[in-house]
Order: structure tokens, then C-alpha cells, then sequence
């Protein structure tokens, strides 16, 4: 391409930015609240992503086939289109619809509905070849100091999505299929992109971004140095141009900023997608992204969501002896969240997983219904599966659909259409399930980053190495979310932005490494207000620039928390709590961390010894005002964080006969569209169980059968419950 026309596309797709981002402020109400409505679905949507291209053989004839097979099944939704930019447009500028419009066609034909997917994060190589600047300039994440490595075609999602050749042709594209096909009543909805990330990328348009990103944050060079004190080995800043690259810095403040401003990218790129969707979308097509699982250190989920009508989500899960509903709780709890709306399950098991053949473990019979019903229960309104086929080579040969590679119906298939089946008759009674929780959990992206950045474990599990996991701000979150989960203690999540945390009896706030005072006072004010918290250890610890408070610790919680500490140790071996108060037997103990907290004016509940410092507070409790704080100074075991929590719970009143169930047996409870009380009962167990029903009469809407309150509930292996109350 001549340097004339790549300055002419660097311009264009200038002027395309401003003219998107004026548009997304100046969005049409009556748009917005039309696309909302399109996601008050009438039943709930269930099906798989549908690939014909990957189809071997006369693909016409497999479309046939496919859609009779889906059709027989009950499927009523596929999601299509999102991986194959070559196909829409296999030479610069020439597009073609014909091949998905014959697929959208034959799908609305069998009543079938159809999520688009805009095609961004799959290059042409017509595009990389043209501009291989487009290519992300990759750092091994955590590997600050290593050289930034440029990518090769051909690698998945190795895209720099601020250069602005790729977001002309991305735009470019974005405007021809969406417009192509919105007024297409068949077409429901758009997904944005697809698993979207910062990909590491550190290309020079990245940090120059970066660096215009402070500037405004900070004002001038001097301001930042002493925020991020730089003065510790002399590298204070005069000049914005000595700003040193990501690949050289030492700075904890500057790493924590950088990730910051990788989420920032990963929203503006998404948000200037809905842009442009809206402006040529039809009025009753949603806009939806599919995260790639929740919690990931370089998406800031919350700021994205508020581009979305509806919010979508990526969960795969342990299956057969692991399957235990615990993931898709963790997961689906997080999305409900963004919006505190209902969500999507855009992709889920179908057989097995992995990009290997290492994780081949095709659930047992009855968990794949039972998936369902679990993601429901959750509060999503669609579930597919990624995929409708496994295909027949590539990355992901053993990451098999509901059809295996012979493509024939089989036992997935035979469970799939038993399911779709029966949604068809109580899905309007499942979908738009409203879940109200007491407790909250506070998620801080920017603790999970600055921990990482400094573990508290030599084998600590860090963003960039969840394989090697034994403790760590991840492990820790899933530790307590896992322990209400076992409790069947519905919980939120909640962010550091949230300004108000009075909805909740409840607040759990996980090692607040990294919290300005604005937040700290939230918390302590919550406490004060009669709100009950329970808090773990290096709370209160850094400032919003990753930088030690000067004060005793823990900071600004220290009245509300009623005590303080000057010294925190590395524990090499657990140690036991003393007397083993909460009756944990072989679990009774602490490991990894432990700070020596004096008591001022909270009550100690449980201590500790150590061999050379003696004896100190593990976990504590103050009354503050109104309410409590409790706190753990030390990591705990999985037993004794779910008896801790046990306690704080029905300090605050929640404990009932959901607590008194069998550790196999989990509910969830919601309220449904029409205002009747929904109770789902799942028995994740090879062992039929019989729970006591305890609520309000109703109608177990999978087998037609009465319910009494005070009744007992027969489940089989692996099934599920479902009561209506009357």
C-alpha cells in the first residue's frame, strides 16, 4: 500500500473516532430503549454456536441437516459470524454476504433466532500482510523489564486495536454488516468482538496513549514523581518525553497505572463498537459482548457494561466428579452484577474441553441438563454451547460441540433435546428471574494487580500464572465466594466505584490492598450505619498509587476495625488456631500470612501461636456505631473461612433452613417476571436425595407435582427441583 493511501486510511479513521464518540454521547433514547426491550425475551433462549463454514463436504446439504436436527431438538437461538472476517471480506474492500445470508435465511425459516458476532478479532491475512503494524508488540504479562516481542500472523488475538489503520477497517466492516442486516427480524442481536483483552499489547501508539493519559491524570512530570516516588533511585521525571517504556520500569505505582490503562483501552474499544452497532443497528437488536470469564486483571467489566444492553458471559466449568455448580455461581453471580440485570451464557461446555486432549471428561449423564437449569438460576436468560459440531482440526479439534466429528445425534444431543424441550413449556415461567442478595462481595481489580505485583506467597497464584496456584488475591475471592456458596447464601459483587453499600446486610471486602481514603470511608461509614463487614488481612495497607500509607496500619479503618499493627510475617509453615474454636479438626489452621494485630478496641475471637513471637489475634471483631467489623488477620483455611463467615452471618440475621441442607444439595431463589416466588433445589451427587422443603406451598414446574411446605423434595443423581410457589 502506497504511503499516500495509509495516510489517507490513519485520517479517515481519525475522523471515524470523533464522529463515533460524538454519536455514543448522543445516542437516541428511543434506540436505547427499544434494544432494551428486545432483551424482555418471552422464554428463555437456548442453543449453540453454529459454524457452517467449519462444516466438511457439500455445506449446503450440512445446513439442511443442521437446522433439521436443531429444529427436532427444540433449539431456538445460534449465535454466528464472529470468527471469520476472510469470509465477509476475503480482499480489501470487497464484501460478501451470500454464505451467512443463506444460513440466517434457513435458520429464521425453522424459527431459530440469530445473534451476530462482529468478526474484529480474527484478522484477514490480507490485513496483516498489508499493515503488519496492526499486530500487537506483545510483553509476556508480569515479565516488566523484558523486551516487547512483535507477533507473527496467525497467532489468536494478537491485535493492537488503537492503531488506526485497524480501526478503519474495522469500522469499515462493523458498518457494512451491521447495516446489511438490521432490518432482518430474524437477526435479534450483535455481539461486540469476541473474549475481548488488552493482548498485552505495548506497541508505540500504546504508550503514547499512555503517556497523554497522564499527563491529564497527573498535570505535570514533577506531580507524578512524587505520587509514584520516583525519587527512590533517582528516576524523578522533569520532561513527559523521559516517561520510560513499560518494558523498563520498576515502579509498582507505574504497573498498577499501566493496567489501569490496558482495562481503559479494552472499554473504549468496546464502547466504540456499540457506537457504531447502534448507529446501524435496527431499533429492536441488542448489543451484548462476550466476556471472556469474569474477574480477568486487564477488562475493567463494570465500565464496559455500561455500553451493553445486556451483558454475556463465557463459562466452562469442572464436569463429572467436579461438577459441583460452584463456577457457574462464581461467574454468573459477577455478570448479574454489572447491571444488576439478567445476562446472557453465550458459550458453555457442551462434551469436553481444552486445546489439548488433556481434558477430555464429557459430563455424566444429567449434568448437561442440569447446567442449565443452574445457569438460570443464576439469572441468565440464554444458554448455548460452544459448539453446535467439533470440528475437524486446528487449536481446537478437542473442544467438542453437542455433535461429535461423525456429526450423527448422540447422547449430548439426546440430553440437549430432552432439555429444549421442556423450556419450551416453563421457560416464560424461568426467564427474567429477579434474585435479591444480602451479601456482598467487594471486587478491587487493581488489589488483584498490585498483590500480583508483590504476592504475599513465593508460589503465590498471580494473574499471569493461574495454573500455579495456592494463594492469592484470586484464590482468596474464590475462597469466600465458594464458602457462601456452600452456606446457599446468595451474594453481588460490588466494585471500589460503588458509592452506596447500604442495599447489603452484608459486606466482605478481600485484602483491600490497593483503596483511596474516599473508600475506605465508605466502608468504615457502612460499619457505622449498622452495616456488618468482614474484611481480610492487607486491607487498608496502599493508597490508590500503590504506594504504603505513613500510618499504622490498617490506615483509615483502624477505628472502625478496632486495632492496629506494626509488623506482618511470612508464615513457613500453617499454624494452628488455639483451642480450635470453630471445631475445623485437621483444618484448624493458617497459613501464608500473618499480621500481629493489637487490639484497641475489638474483641479477639480466635489466636494464634507462633514459635517465636508468641501468642497474637488471628481473627477479630469491633463494634463500630451501629455495626460490626470483623477481621481476618491471617489466611484461613477453606473450613475455617466458611465457619467465620457462618458466624458473621447469622450475626446479621441470615441464617434459616437453607443452611441446615445436605453439603450435595444448593438453592438459589428468585422471583420471576410475573411476581411468584421461584426455589430451584439442585442435587450435585451421583446419590438421590430427599431435602425438606421449607417454604411457601407451590408446584415443582419439572413434573407437574404438588409441594408442600414442610414437605419433602425427591431428587435423583445429578437433577434438579423447581418450585413455583402458588
Amino acid at each position: 500500500m502506497s504511503s499516500v493511501r495509509k495516510r489517507f486510511h490513519v485520517l479517515l479513521a481519525l475522523a471515524c473516532l470523533l464522529v463515533s464518540s460524538a454519536f455514543a454521547q448522543q445516542t437516541d433514547t428511543r434506540e436505547r430503549t427499544a434494544a432494551q426491550k428486545a432483551t424482555d425475551f418471552p422464554t428463555v433462549l437456548y442453543g449453540a454456536a453454529y459454524y457452517n463454514e467449519y462444516m466438511p463436504g457439500d455445506h449446503d446439504a450440512r445446513l439442511i441437516k443442521d437446522i433439521e436436527l436443531m429444529k427436532a431438538a427444540g433449539l431456538n437461538v445460534v449465535r454466528m459470524g464472529e470468527s471469520t472476517w476472510s469470509l465477509w471480506e476475503p480482499k480489501d474492500g470487497r464484501f460478501e454476504y451470500a454464505w451467512m445470508d443463506q444460513i440466517v435465511e434457513a435458520m429464521g425459516k425453522a424459527g431459530i433466532k440469530v445473534i451476530l458476532g462482529t468478526p474484529t478479532y480474527s484478522l484477514p491475512a490480507w490485513m496483516a500482510h498489508q499493515h503488519p503494524e496492526i499486530l500487537a508488540d506483545r510483553i509476556p504479562p508480569g515479565s516488566f523489564g523484558g523486551k516487547a516481542v512483535p507477533s507473527a500472523y496467525g497467532l489468536r488475538q494478537n491485535i493492537d486495536t488503537d492503531s488506526p489503520a485497524y480501526r478503519f477497517y474495522a469500522e469499515r466492516l462493523i458498518r457494512h454488516i451491521v447495516a446489511h442486516y438490521k432490518d432482518n427480524p430474524t437477526v435479534i442481536g450483535w455481539q461486540l468482538d469476541n473474549e475481548t483483552s488488552s493482548y498485552e499489547a505495548a506497541n508505540k501508539d500504546v504508550f503514547i496513549g499512555f503517556q497523554h493519559y497522564l499527563e491529564k491524570k497527573f498535570h505535570t512530570p514533577e506531580e507524578l514523581s512524587k505520587a509514584w516516588f520516583l525519587n527512590y533511585w533517582g528516576q524523578n521525571l522533569h520532561t513527559w518525553e523521559d516517561l520510560p517504556t513499560r518494558e523498563g520500569t520498576i515502579s509498582t505505582s507505574y504497573k498498577l497505572e499501566w493496567t489501569r490503562w490496558s482495562q481503559m483501552r479494552v472499554t473504549d474499544f468496546l464502547k466504540w463498537q456499540a457506537a457504531l452497532v447502534r448507529e446501524c443497528a435496527g431499533t429492536t437488536q441488542f448489543v451484548t459482548t462476550d466476556y471472556g470469564g469474569m474477574t480477568r486483571h486487564d477488562v475493567n467489566e463494570e465500565t464496559i457494561a455500561e455500553a451493553l444492553d445486556i451483558p454475556a458471559d463465557n463459562i466452562y466449568h469442572g464436569t463429572q466428579d467436579q461438577y459441583d455448580g460452584s463456577t457457574q455461581a462464581f461467574q454468573g453471580d459477577f455478570t448479574r452484577s454489572l447491571k444488576h440485570s439478567n445476562f446472557l451464557v453465550t458459550e458453555t461446555n457442551a462434551q469436553s474441553t481444552d486445546w489439548s486432549s488433556a481434558f477430555q471428561f464429557p459430563p455424566y449423564d444429567g449434568q448437561l441438563r442440569e447446567d442449565v437449569y443452574t445457569h438460570l438460576s443464576n439469572g441468565a436468560d440464554m444458554v448455548e454451547y460452544w459448539h453446535w459440531a467439533s470440528i475437524a482440526a486446528g487449536q481446537e479439534t478437542y473442544w467438542k460441540g453437542i455433535l461429535s466429528h461423525d456429526l450423527e445425534p448422540n447422547r449430548m444431543y439426546t440430553e440437549m433435546s430432552k432439555t429444549a424441550h421442556e423450556l419450551e413449556k416453563i421457560g416464560p415461567h424461568l426467564v427474567g428471574l429477579k434474585i435479591k442478595s444480602d451479601v456482598a462481595i467487594l471486587w478491587s481489580r487493581d488489589s488483584a494487580n498490585a498483590i500480583g505485583f508483590m504476592p504475599f506467597t513465593s508460589n503465590a497464584t498471580l494473574p499471569w500464572e493461574p495454573g500455579r496456584a495456592t494463594a492469592g488475591y484470586d484464590s482468596l475471592v474464590k475462597q469466600i465466594h465458594r464458602a457462601l456458596y456452600d452456606l446457599n447464601v446468595s451474594s453481588d459483587f460490588v466494585f471500589p466505584e460503588t458509592k452506596d453499600f447500604s442495599a447489603y446486610k452484608v459486606l466482605i471486602v478481600p485484602a483491600l490492598y490497593i483503596a483511596d481514603d474516599a473508600l475506605l470511608q465508605r466502608i468504615s461509614d457502612y460499619v457505622k450505619s449498622g452495616g456488618h463487614v468482614v474484611m481480610t488481612f492487607k486491607s487498608g495497607f496502599a493508597n490508590e498509587n500503590s504506594a504504603v500509607r505513613w500510618v499504622r496500619a490498617p490506615g483509615p479503618l483502624r477505628e472502625a476495625a478496632g486495632f492496629s499493627y506494626q509488623e506482618f510475617s511470612n508464615l513457613e509453615k500453617p499454624l494452628a488456631l488455639k483451642g480450635d474454636p470453630y471445631h475445623a479438626g485437621a483444618d484448624n489452621k493458617v497459613s501464608h500470612w500473618a499480621e500481629f494485630l493489637m487490639t484497641e478496641h475489638a474483641k479477639a475471637l480466635a489466636f494464634y501461636d507462633h514459635p517465636f513471637f508468641g501468642r497474637w489475634p488471628a481473627i477479630t471483631e469491633n463494634e463500630f456505631g451501629s455495626g460490626t467489623l470483623l477481621y481476618e488477620g491471617t489466611y484461613l483455611s477453606d473450613a475455617l473461612q466458611k465457619a467465620v463467615l457462618k458466624h458473621a452471618l447469622d450475626g446479621a440475621g441470615l441464617s434459616g433452613p437453607d443452611q441446615q441442607l445436605a453439603a450435595t444439595i444448593h438453592v438459589r431463589h428468585g422471583v420471576s417476571r410475573i411476581g411468584k416466588r421461584i426455589h430451584y433445589y439442585f442435587n450435585y451427587s451421583a446419590m438421590e436425595v430427599k431435602p425438606a422443603y421449607a417454604y411457601a406451598a407451590g408446584t415443582n414446574l419439572l413434573d407437574g407435582r404438588a409441594v408442600a411446605k414442610g414437605g419433602t423434595l425427591t431428587i435423583g443423581p445429578w437433577d434438579v427441583a423447581i418450585v413455583e410457589e402458588r
